[in-house]
């Protein structure tokens, strides 16, 4: 079920909103960047993706310069090595297990 919760506005009013689990799978290298980021501004990662789908959907730019330069660090020290060009390229693994 879904977590009802007080959001505070630009405005210092606050919206309840009702959150919900999502089941969502996304690349290794990119989830760690994400969880550090988030870790980084002490916000839970669905704040975190809750802000950037938001400000997307405004075509806002959701960080600073200060923290896409914290970003460009987290992804090198997690080996994320590909842009937003990669996106549409993305194929899944899979692994093979060897024979008993």
């Amino acid at each position: 079920m879904g977590q009802v919760e007080e959001t505070a506005n630009p405005h210092g009013q606050t919206i309840p909103v009702e959150r919900v689990q999502i089941g969502a799978r996304m690349e290794k290298n990119l989830v760690k960047v994400l969880k550090a980021l988030a870790e980084y501004f002490d916000i839970s990662l669905g704040d975190l993706l809750e802000g950037i789908a938001l400000h997307a959907f405004e075509q806002k730019h959701p960080f600073s310069e200060e923290t896409l330069k914290r970003i460009a660090q987290l992804k090198e020290v997690y080996e994320m090595d590909y842009d937003a060009s990669a996106s549409h390229r993305f194929i899944e693994q899979t692994t093979r297990k060897e024979p008993s």
